[in-house]
């Protein structure tokens, strides 16, 4: 079985993270969400509200799961069994970024990762960006699926 796991803090998913998802399901028998927990970083949502969203976004497609970790992906990756990590490049910055990454993970287990270029709709959109949105008052729901909600 070909799985992947598509790490990020998803706080909250985009339409961007999304359109990931949904391509690397054709390119894999399973894709995990896997949401990385970092104690030192400061979250709009719950981890619990993240893994909600996400669910509720692909509750009728079977092949995507959610779970979240610490420490190393690839250390999530080797206990889990799965040889792929899928990565969304939404620029030139993105692929610097995440080829260093990719490097290094190889470097420490045998994982490869899978680039995918996001589609041209939602490439200019950032977790980063919805956030400062949603606390200003703007209409978030133009950049996240449907199950994003803020209370």
């Amino acid at each position: 079985m070909r799985r992947a796991i598509f790490p990020g803090s998803f706080d909250p998913i985009t339409l961007g993270h999304y359109d990931i998802i949904k391509r690397g399901v054709t390119l894999f028998d399973e894709v995990i969400v896997a949401i990385g927990v970092n104690a030192d970083k400061k979250y709009m949502f719950s981890l619990e509200e993240r893994m909600n969203f996400i669910k509720e976004s692909f509750k009728d497609e079977p092949k995507i799961k959610v779970a979240s970790y610490k420490g190393l992906t690839v250390d999530f990756c080797k206990k889990n069994n799965v040889k792929f990590i899928l990565r969304g490049l939404r620029n030139p910055a993105d692929f610097e970024f995440e080829k260093a990454i990719a490097h290094t993970n190889r470097d420490l287990a045998p994982i490869e990762t899978v680039f995918l270029l996001t589609a041209a709709k939602t490439s200019y959109i950032a977790s980063s960006i919805v956030r400062d949105v949603i606390r200003n008052n703007g209409d978030y729901t133009k950049l996240v699926p449907n199950s994003v909600r803020v209370k």
